[in-house]
């Protein structure tokens, strides 16, 4: 019983890197879903369930300091993790991803042990308790 993650990048290069990295890392995922923006990405969790979000900062159409924006004001979506993944490194944008409220930042170029241990760190409990339950047999209710 793995995790849906979403990776928002407009570099479909990136994208394959974070996802063969989560991979290679051995964090536990069922399913990846892809976005090249914010605004992409907001219709992906229209229509798919997600545990955790990472996005880049700048991209076009809707940046990811704008996803995190639009995200947290949403009534359904504000409690979903989200943890950026980006090149910038300034401290005043990483201080305003995160009082937007980014769980995580992680600054390109990363380890495959850094992507884990900012998951587990950011999924801490879930993870754990999805670990503990294993597979549910099938029943009747």
């Amino acid at each position: 019983m793995g995790f849906n993650v979403l990776i928002v990048d407009d570099s479909g290069a990136m994208r394959k890197i974070i996802k063969k990295t989560i991979k290679i890392s051995g964090f536990d995922v069922e399913n990846f879903y892809e976005a090249e923006n914010g605004k992409e990405a907001l219709e992906v969790l229209k229509d798919k369930w997600v545990d955790i979000v990472l996005t880049d900062i700048h991209m076009p159409e809707m940046d990811g300091i704008s996803l995190l924006k639009n995200i947290r004001e949403d009534d359904v979506l504000k409690g979903l993790p989200i943890i950026v993944i980006s090149t910038e490194g300034r401290k005043k944008k990483v201080q305003e991803a995160l009082n937007f409220g980014a769980n995580g930042y992680v600054k390109k170029p990363f380890k495959p042990e850094e992507i884990k241990n900012i998951l587990l760190q950011v999924l801490g409990e879930e993870y754990a308790r999805k670990e503990d339950m294993g597979e549910i047999p099938e029943c009747d209710f």
